[in-house]
């Protein structure tokens, strides 16, 4: 439901997301496989990577499949003008990398979760959202957020004549954001709920209180700053940085900028991260018990 070139950068920074949702129930799947044996339960059958698998093949993939034939100009950035612009195995590859971002991503951040490196894992969802955003925004060429926000080559075309408020206005009344709006309501929501509801699934298992240093509303609230607002905000500053200064030296202040907020130990980032009560320790160390929670020192 976004332009081709974002579609697997979003997908992989949803797999992560989800991941790093499901943390703590990662953790206690990979427990109970190792005690019953891989033969008894195979790690494939993980429900939480079936139900990422399942909203990129069910959601994701065929929305993006509808708006490339409905809209092949908007879909591709105006890269292809019409249907004769694109080959027709490009949708193939299209909906393929879409699940195959979601996978990648998901795996990538239960990766670090499972060794006891959590924060590492939310960075692949900050790293796969910052990409999305700063494709959205500047492109390949300064023009990205022109060309999301037209509905059509003429629209493109007539951008800087018609200036920016008409041609917000002529896009808000396009079909294809009435696409948008429907096709959003089903995979954001969908994923809105998912992550939510895997983070409240985990804060009720045994230990998650020791780890959830704020109300659930506040952590809900925190995370999705994290994940959302965060790389947002970073995508504008390295396309304004990009404009004064060039795609090397832009990058170059951006990634300096980057690393020291979100690196450090004491960083800002990190403080933040720690609210939420995503588990840090290995899959190997035993879960804390009822019993052992309350008993003194």
């Amino acid at each position: 439901m976004i332009p081709v070139q974002a579609a697997p950068l979003w997908a992989y920074g949803i797999g992560a997301t989800f991941a790093v949702a499901a943390g703590r129930q990662l953790r206690w799947w990979e427990r109970s496989v190792r005690g019953e044996g891989v033969r008894t339960r195979s790690r494939a059958a993980n429900p939480y990577l079936a139900l990422t698998l399942l909203h990129a093949a069910l959601l994701l993939a065929p929305t993006g499949a509808y708006l490339l034939w409905q809209a092949p100009s908007w879909a591709t950035m105006h890269v292809a003008r019409d249907h004769d612009g694109i080959w027709a195995g490009f949708a193939l590859f299209h909906t393929g990398s879409v699940v195959v971002g979601s996978l990648l991503g998901f795996l990538a951040a239960r990766l670090f979760v499972l060794v006891g490196a959590g924060y590492w894992g939310y960075l692949q969802a900050v790293a796969g959202h910052f990409l999305l955003f700063f494709t959205l925004i500047h492109g390949w060429d300064g023009n990205g957020y022109r060309r999301v926000l037209s509905a059509d080559p003429r629209a493109f075309a007539g951008w800087s004549a018609d200036g920016v408020v008409n041609s917000c206005l002529a896009f808000a009344t396009s079909g294809t954001f009435l696409a948008l709006l429907v096709f959003g309501s089903a995979v954001i929501g969908t994923m809105l709920l998912a992550e939510i509801g895997w983070l409240v699934e985990g804060w009720r298992l045994p230990g998650a209180a020791a780890d959830l240093k704020v109300p659930r509303v506040v952590a809900v609230a925190i995370a999705g700053a994290g994940v959302y607002v965060l790389p947002f905000a970073g995508a504008l500053g390295a396309s304004a940085l990009v404009r004064v200064l060039g795609w090397w030296a832009g990058l170059g202040l951006f990634a300096v900028a980057a690393g020291v907020v979100l690196l450090p130990a004491r960083s800002p980032v990190r403080a933040l991260y720690g609210l939420v009560g995503i588990p840090d320790g290995h899959w190997r160390a035993e879960p804390e018990t009822a019993a052992t929670a309350s008993r003194p020192g």
